[in-house]
This record gives structure tokens, sequence and C-alpha cells, in this order.
């Protein structure tokens, strides 16, 4: 899942918020308004500001757990020896992108466990601390919003362990599987038909609230439900893909010696010998002045400089950076690449050792190879 505003980076994690998390915090901030159970009838025991106050601090403090549940996931994929790319948070959690997949079922369940432990632990904290307040008789309003945080907490732990893609209930319904039958691929495919039938379910069931009950609130569910069984079919897919690339390495499958472009050169020296001259692809690799790899530069980023200053403008100054570049080692899987690659914005991995250019992988490459394969392969 793509993130769409950036929030920096925490202990080197890249975070991000996607625009999906607007449709649940607007609803977030109307029902902690609400929240000490008045109504537009009933007088309140408040000024005004303090519900607005309050509406805002409930949002962020969900976010808040949203992420504390997430770097809780990075935290033990590091510990189990994955890498972690970074951290995606929408409507209904969390995304931690992880470098490649745990190698052994233990680690799964680990990785996939701490989340649903996080939230479950933050909402007893704040159930204590709501108790706390309460004895001390604090305010109405203080006691009943931590209560709702204690409460929205749980119901995260609730909702993230059950066995749908892309939530930890689907990982570590996978973990189990695997480790019962040894059989990453069939695990998968097993929690892929789980996701499928909680889908189906949530579907069901909220089209009949629309029909019977007449309630448009039966949409939501039904939007969800469909959500949950795309996202199922696609880790399936991904599963297929990882057994036919299974320990394939990137330098495999890489473009070796890919034309590059130096980032001193300027954009109107680089246009002048594309697309028929040296330069006529779509995207090149950039290279410092001592030859090591410095970003990535496509048609697009050069189409974006303004024309009157292509003359002094350099390529350096155009290009994607390589920190914002997906990367990877000549020896790293294919199959761990893959959903990077997918999720990269140019679609292209530098392939780097000790920061010398090695090659180039673009989703065409493969997909080239996955047809070579399939196609030499026998059926099952």
């Amino acid at each position: 899942m793509k993130e769409t505003l950036p929030l920096g980076r925490i202990a080197g994690i890249r975070v991000g918020l996607h625009w999906s998390v607007l449709v649940i915090l607007g609803p977030i901030v109307l029902i902690a308004l609400l929240v000490s159970g008045h109504s537009p009838q009933t007088p309140p025991d408040h000024p005004s500001w303090a519900y607005w106050v309050l509406g805002l601090v409930a949002a962020v403090t969900y976010v808040a757990s949203l992420l504390a549940h997430e770097l809780a996931h990075a935290v033990v994929a590091r510990r189990n020896g994955v890498k972690v790319d970074g951290i995606t948070l929408w409507m209904l959690g969390g995304v931690a992108r992880l470098h490649s997949e745990a190698r052994t079922p233990g680690a799964e369940l680990r990785i996939a466990a701490v989340g649903p432990l996080t939230s479950a632990l933050v909402g007893g904290l704040c159930t204590g601390l709501a108790l706390w307040l309460d004895s001390l008789h604090a305010t109405e309003l203080m006691v009943e919003a931590v209560a709702w945080l204690a409460a929205i907490n749980i119901m995260l732990t609730v909702f993230n362990a059950l066995p749908a893609a892309p939530l930890d209930g689907e990982r570590l319904l996978r973990a189990v599987l695997w480790h019962r039958t040894g059989d990453r691929l069939r695990a998968t495919r097993g929690a892929a038909a789980a996701g499928r039938v909680l889908g189906w379910f949530l579907i069901v069931t909220g089209v009949a609230v629309m029909i019977v009950a007449g309630e448009l609130s039966g949409l939501w569910p039904a939007l969800i439900g469909w959500f949950l069984i795309n996202t199922a079919t696609a880790e399936e897919r991904r599963a297929e893909l990882r057994g036919v690339l299974d320990e394939i390495p990137v330098s495999r499958v890489m473009t070796r010696a890919p034309v590059t472009v130096p980032a001193t050169m300027t954009i109107a020296s680089f246009l002048a010998e594309g697309p028929f001259g040296h330069y006529h692809h779509s995207a090149f690799p950039v290279l410092a002045p001592d030859s090591t790899a410095a970003g990535l530069v496509t048609v697009r980023h050069v189409n974006r400089s303004p024309f009157q200053a292509r003359s002094t403008t350099t390529i350096g100054d155009v290009m994607r950076p390589l920190p914002d570049v997906t990367t990877a080692g000549p020896d790293d899987l294919v199959v761990d690449l893959l959903p990077r690659l997918e999720a990269s914005p140019d679609r292209r991995a530098l392939v780097l050792d000790d920061g010398h250019l090695m090659g180039i992988v673009t989703l065409a490459d493969i997909t080239r190879t996955l047809t070579w394969l399939t196609t030499t392969r026998p059926k099952p």
C-alpha cells in the first residue's frame, strides 16, 4: 500500500499516511465530540472548545496507537533478521512493508502476533488509566475519553486478529498452517481462502442490512469485505509467484551494464542525445563523479524542469536521489524484491554492490523470467 503523506522516519524506518486515514479520522473526531453522551438538544456540561480539543486529541492518539502497533511489528521483524522498508498507516490499521519474508514459521508467528499484543496492551493501560481517573473523581469528559481510547484499541486487537490479509490474523493463520504442513505455499493458500470466506461473509451481511433493514450502514462492511477478498486474492497470487521464483537471485534477472548518466551532465546535453542517440531508454541510473550510484532519472523527471533552464540544470538536480530509489543486492532473492518493486513509483530497482552499480531490474524483467519459467516447468 502506497503512502500519500510522508511523516518522516522513526529509528530509520520511513513512516507515512495513506489517504484512507482521513476516512476514519473524521468519524473519530465526531464520536469523540459526542463521547459524553450529549446530543444537540442537551445543553453541554463543558465549553464547546473542550469537545473539539477532545476530538483532535482522540484522533491523534488513535493514529499514535496504530503507529505503536506497526512499530512493534518492525522491531520484532528486525530482531528476526527481516529488514523493514517502511510503515504506512491506513483506515483499518497499518502495514509494515518488510524487505523480505520471514524464513521460519516461528519468526512469522512472532512478527504477526506482536502487533495485536501491543494494541491489547495499550487498551489495557487506557482501561486502567480510566479507572484510576474515575477513582480520583476526574471530570466525566476526561474519563469517558480515555475509556473510549481503551475500547477502540481493544476493538483494533480483535479486528486485526481476523484471518484476512492484510490483517495480522492472516499471517498468524499462515504461520500455524506453515508449521503444521511444512509447506509455505499451501499455508498461504489456506490463509487466503479464509480471508475470502470472511470477505464474502461481510459482503452478504452488509447487503442484507441494506436490503432487509434499509440501512446504508451496511455499505461499510460490504466495502471492507470486497477489499479483503481482493487483498486475499492478491496475496495468493504473490505466493504463487514466490513458488516459481523461489531461490532465484536478482543477478539472474537483472539487465547488466545498463546505460548510465553522469550527475553533472546538463539536461540540454542529455536531451540532445535521445531518443535516437545514446540515451534511447526512459529511465537511467545516475552516477556520481566517483562512479558510485547517485540516483535514478526518468524522462518524467526531466520533463518537469523549466525549458529555459535546461542548459544550466544538471541531471543531479532533477533525479530521484539514491535513498528514495528501490535498491537490491545481486544476491538478494527476486521474491523479496518483487513487492518493493511493485510499490516503487518508478517500477525499477538499482542493483548495487558496495555502492557500485551492477545492473537494473524492472517489472518487465521479472515478468519475462516468470514467463520462461512457467513455460518450461512441468504442470503440477
